[in-house]
């Protein structure tokens, strides 16, 4: 693109958002639309999306398009050219179409536990390094070149500053320089922002040079102090952070006591009604589909969180009640669910099995009088305790507190959800549906696409849109003011 239409294109954009009219979003590997939702509720409008995922992307198009087959189109970035993308949703030449582009390239090439896989099998230490998937932010940069957004938001897991002894976000950053953007990247806690879970996450946000100006990010709304083991975390993924980045990195702000604590999951999850259907023998193994409605019933006080989860602008609560608070039938776990404690991880856990089961076979021998033989043994342990070593999976499973934020909610929650046990040992079972959104900050009226497994994945997946919401509104701060700043001749050379 000649440098005479890039100057035009960008100016156009300009006037556009000067006379009032809402920025444009382009949203690549979208998922479900975590990042889309953020933005909307900030005024953007979500044009367009790119997602693989066929599910997700029938999600993104429900929710931001009302169904729309154009938009619920499965695409593959590596596939659609920019330009196609712009055809074939009617929305003229790609550099005119988008004022902003966002997305995280997927992140299973960047996470430890992805590399881990990997070498199972390639059966090669560095099969990591090969990995097509781990190359994907170059077709995103691609995108952005093509479409010369006034800002670009990019989001990944901690581990692509640290990928494979180099800093993807640091290359990243500095393409993005290339092409004529200021591009800063920081490594954000959710928790700081509202978001009722301890979500560690690389944003970079760049702004083109034409606004003349600079590139920050939000302060810290909460406050806490992490734990050792994000601590660590952080410091393996900050290890090729230096100052030969030109000063791209931005430490994080996070706060001080003089601010509010952090959203605690009881605060995320109180007001919903209990699971018990278990518990009562009501329910069964098998794909749960997304399709019975559970009234929310009378509760005592509500959080100001939940208050937003149910009243999120244009995605308001069916008064009604819920059609997505389901959960897996997971028989055998329920006493273990029940007696484990509050932050217990997989250890506690199975020597909660461990208890439950020696106190089974006391129990099974006083009534025979007389004691179990090796095989009745062996049987009764398979029944009862987890068979997973506790040395390799030390945070398989793990039990909410209801005073602090949750962990991480992963994709791997679309295959079990051992990791986010509810705090509430009455109810003894792991979150539902509903209450993983909760954990992401997805409002109540927010519709998954598919069923309950994959409706996990989705959430999982997602970037919470509360912290997408956080950011976008900063991203169209440093917009406005640039504009007020020099609203004629912003994009002269």
């Amino acid at each position: 693109m000649k440098k005479e239409r890039l100057t035009e294109a960008l100016q156009r954009k300009i006037d556009r958002i000067s006379a009032g009219h809402a920025p444009r979003v382009l949203d690549l590997f979208a998922g479900c639309g975590g990042i889309s939702l953020g933005f909307q509720a900030e005024g953007y409008s979500i044009e367009a999306a790119v997602e693989l995922d066929p599910t997700a992307a029938a999600t993104h198009s429900l929710n931001f398009h009302g169904g729309d087959k154009r938009h619920a189109r499965p695409r593959d970035i590596t596939k659609i050219e920019p330009q196609e993308l712009a055809d074939e949703l009617g929305l003229g030449p790609v550099e005119d179409a988008f004022d902003i582009v966002v997305g995280g390239p997927p992140c299973q090439a960047y996470a430890r536990v992805g590399r881990a896989k990997l070498r199972d099998v390639a059966e090669h230490p560095e099969a990591f390094k090969v990995d097509p998937r781990g190359n994907l932010y170059l077709r995103y940069l691609q995108y952005v070149r093509a479409a010369q957004p006034l800002a670009v938001l990019v989001e990944n897991v901690p581990d692509v500053l640290n990928y494979g002894g180099h800093n993807v976000m640091g290359e990243i950053a500095e393409v993005l320089d290339g092409l004529g953007y200021e591009a800063r990247y920081s490594l954000v806690n959710t928790a700081f922002h509202g978001v009722p879970q301890l979500r560690d996450r690389v944003f970079l946000i760049a702004v083109h040079r034409c606004l003349k100006t600079r590139v920050s990010f939000p302060n810290a709304e909460r406050h806490l102090v992490l734990s050792q083991g994000y601590e660590g975390t952080r410091a393996v993924a900050l290890k090729h952070i230096s100052k030969q980045d030109g000063g791209a990195f931005v430490a994080a702000d996070l706060g001080d006591e003089s601010l509010r604590p952090p959203v605690t999951a009881f605060e995320a999850l109180g007001d919903l009604p209990p699971i018990t259907l278990h518990l009562e023998g009501l329910l069964k193994r098998g794909a749960r589909k997304l399709d019975q409605l559970v009234p929310y019933g009378a509760g005592g006080t509500i959080s100001q969180y939940a208050v937003l989860m149910r009243s999120w602008p244009g995605f308001e609560a069916n008064e009604a009640g819920l059609i997505d608070h389901v959960i897996r039938y997971l028989p055998r776990d329920t006493d273990i669910f029940k007696e484990m404690p509050n932050g217990g991880e997989y250890p506690a856990a199975h020597a909660t099995a461990v208890a439950l089961y020696e106190r089974q076979v006391k129990k099974l021998e006083r009534q025979r009088a007389k004691r179990l033989d090796e095989q009745e043994r062996e049987q009764l342990r398979r029944a009862m305790v987890p068979p997973y070593p506790v040395h390799n999976f030390p945070n398989r499973w793990w039990k909410l507190r209801s005073d602090r934020p949750s962990r991480t909610l992963l994709a791997h929650i679309g295959k079990d959800t051992y990791s986010h046990i509810h705090y509430d040992s009455a109810q003894a079972r792991v979150i539902s549906v509903r209450e993983a959104a909760r954990l992401q900050s997805f409002p109540d009226g927010f519709i998954f696409a598919g069923a309950m497994n994959a409706a996990y994945k989705q959430i999982g997946n997602a970037v919470p849109p509360l912290m997408a919401r956080r950011l976008a509104a900063h991203i169209r701060s440093i917009i406005d003011d640039a504009l007020a700043t020099a609203p004629h001749t912003i994009a002269a050379e």
